[in-house]
């Protein structure tokens, strides 16, 4: 089995560092370019028809339409990490009343903290059973890749999975494996 994620192209808001969760913020000229490009990247993966798994996040669904790709599920599991009262500040406003504020080791106000989002990632994890792709978030498909190799949530924050990019995680005789990241 393989699964591979490919994260939504830029926002405005992804560009310039400002958490985003519930707001639909559109993807840019360069995250439209990015969709097509990783679209294009994917069809050169893929030996067979995937199951395509999508956030119902517009910039998701978006970049799916731009990527080539025909959508079989929407589904709010796959939706970014809930950043609850820090919904569209930057880490470093964050900061100026939370010092050292990480959403790996601190909790958002009224969102989800790293083990919801780990909860969430190891179910979706379970359902899979043949070769798919996600179109979803950073965040959130940073912790599905650390949940796939068996490690907690906040495993994620060692792993950049740039806007409009393939990650791929396969297995090898039953040993989950990274096999590439940031494809594009």
């Amino acid at each position: 089995m393989v699964l591979y994620l490919l994260r939504h192209g830029e926002t405005e808001w992804s560009a310039t560092g400002r958490h985003t969760s519930r707001t639909d913020v559109p993807l840019t000229e360069a995250g439209e370019a990015g969709a097509r490009r990783a679209g294009a990247r994917l069809k050169e993966l893929l030996d067979d028809t995937p199951y395509i798994i999508s956030s119902p996040r517009r910039r998701a669904t978006h970049t799916a339409e731009l990527a080539g790709l025909a959508i079989d599920e929407v589904t709010e599991d796959v939706r970014e990490w809930d950043y609850g009262d820090y919904e569209g500040l930057t880490t470093p406003q964050i900061r100026e009343t939370v010092p050292g504020w990480t959403v790996w080791t601190h909790p958002c106000p009224n969102g989800e903290t790293a083990e919801e989002v780990g909860e969430r990632a190891r179910d979706v994890l379970g359902r899979i059973a043949a070769t798919t792709v996600i179109i979803g978030h950073g965040h959130f498909s940073r912790v599905l890749t650390a949940a796939w190799i068996g490690q907690p949530a906040a495993f994620g924050v060692r792993f950049a999975l740039a806007a409009g990019a393939v990650t791929v995680l396969a297995d090898e005789r039953g040993v989950p494996q990274i096999r590439a990241l940031n494809l594009s």
